[in-house]
């Protein structure tokens, strides 16, 4: 029935692309929708708890999936071409925004400083592919595309490690395990690192050579060569997935080149599917357990706790009122933070729960809101659509009366 229902919304959805696109509609809300109605305590068609097994795994692959594509966006000699305006929001966005939704936490929620700092944590990290018509619109400045580009792309990754530490120390253990912690993640960022490199080096050889219609697969074979390792090995496999990315993109052009078309297909329908799954999860009943102080919160999450932190972090920088304020607005929450939602769920801290119902409701507002004003936040950086309609008729009308006219054209 979740195989059905995918391939029927994916069809959906891709003959609706086109007026996406153009409008306020949206694929990954359209997804999200259709996951509400199917779930369980709607209509019941999909029989999906957040304790399922497939709703961890799914996530999971899809932010592995997302974290290897992104790394590749952002290779290191990306990074270094433009890195004053992303190093501003990831040196000090990122830490503000979770420091301040910290704040919006514990006073206005009322959870306990661990899990406040733990919720900041899970809900820093933002998603390009809600602000798709912003990002991939060429009439927004290359310098905010860049920009939101790259913060998204590094987040989920620098965000991963305060995940893990503040969820061990909400779980109030005596031994952090701390030493277990950085092996996982040294592990994991080996794994990410070596493989690529060996795949790449090892195709540079006069005894190996992919083929034209295999070379998009050697970025498949990579990533599931990081997986399967990273499983075998437990070691971590975001990062491990990141930093192949990174690897790949750095030290492979060519193999970046092949790969990232078909690659961000892939990443897209395991997005998709995560969203699906995702939106069964969340009904009418689960919504209504949320008291109004956690909407609040929701609420003040997205329109307070990324746009002052941006604010703050972008004085001075040089950037225009227009591009930085939309660089506040789209912070969307997207996989990484559905993920870390899930993993503190399974941890079975005592807030576990409230913890959860928090971060979905933020995710579903900031999907629905963040998705449906992208394209509206494009057009007003395209020019030709500030002027009004008449303006451009009386131009033109005033340019033919002086073709008409030499005498006047020469006064």
């Amino acid at each position: 029935m979740l195989l059905l229902s995918f391939a029927a919304v994916l069809l959906v959805a891709v003959l609706l692309s086109a007026l996406a696109h153009r409008t306020v509609l949206s694929t990954a809300a359209l997804f999200l929708v259709a996951g509400f109605i199917l779930g369980e305590d709607t209509t019941g068609l999909l029989h999906l708890r957040a304790d399922s097994p497939i709703v961890a795994q799914l996530a999971e692959l899809a932010l592995f999936a997302v974290l290897f594509t992104d790394g590749m966006r952002v290779g290191w000699a990306d990074l270094r071409s433009a890195w004053r305006l992303p190093g501003r929001a990831l040196g000090w966005g990122l830490p503000l925004t979770l420091l301040i939704t910290a704040v919006l936490a514990h006073y206005v929620a009322g959870l306990d400083w661990p899990e406040a700092l733990l919720i900041g944590a899970v809900l820093a990290p933002t998603d390009p592919v809600f602000a798709a018509a912003l990002v991939g619109n060429d009439k927004v400045p290359a310098r905010l595309r860049h920009l939101l580009n790259v913060e998204s792309g590094v987040n989920d990754g620098l965000a991963l490690p305060f995940v893990v530490l503040l969820l061990a120390v909400t779980a109030g253990a005596d031994d952090l395990h701390m030493g277990e912690l950085f092996s996982e993640l040294a592990v994991g960022l080996l794994i990410g690192v070596l493989v690529p490199l060996l795949a790449i080096g090892l195709e540079r050889t006069r005894f190996f050579a992919a083929s034209a219609a295999y070379e998009p697969l050697n970025g498949v074979a990579i990533g599931l060569l990081v997986l399967a390792l990273g499983t075998v090995t437990h070691g971590n496999l975001f990062l491990a997935a990141f930093a192949a990315g990174i690897t790949v993109a750095t030290f492979g052009p060519r193999e970046r080149a092949s790969f990232e078309h078909f690659g961000e297909n892939i990443a897209e329908l395991l997005k998709l599917a995560a969203l699906l799954v995702f939106g069964a999860l969340i009904s009418v009943r689960f919504l209504g357990e949320i008291s109004w102080t956690g909407w609040a919160f929701a609420v003040l999450a997205i329109f307070v706790a990324r746009p002052v932190a941006l604010w703050i972090s972008f004085l001075r920088s040089g950037l225009g009122p227009r591009e930085q304020a939309a660089a506040m607005w789209f912070g969307p929450k997207g996989f990484a933070s559905v993920v870390y939602g899930l993993l503190v769920l399974e941890s079975g801290i005592a807030a576990g729960d409230e913890v959860f119902h928090l971060v979905a409701l933020t995710i579903v507002i900031s999907i629905l809101l963040h998705s449906s004003t992208d394209v509206v936040i494009a057009r007003a950086f395209d020019e030709s659509q500030e002027a009004p309609a008449w303006f451009g008729v009386l131009r033109r009308t005033r340019r033919e009366r002086r073709a008409a006219d030499p005498g006047e054209s020469a006064e």
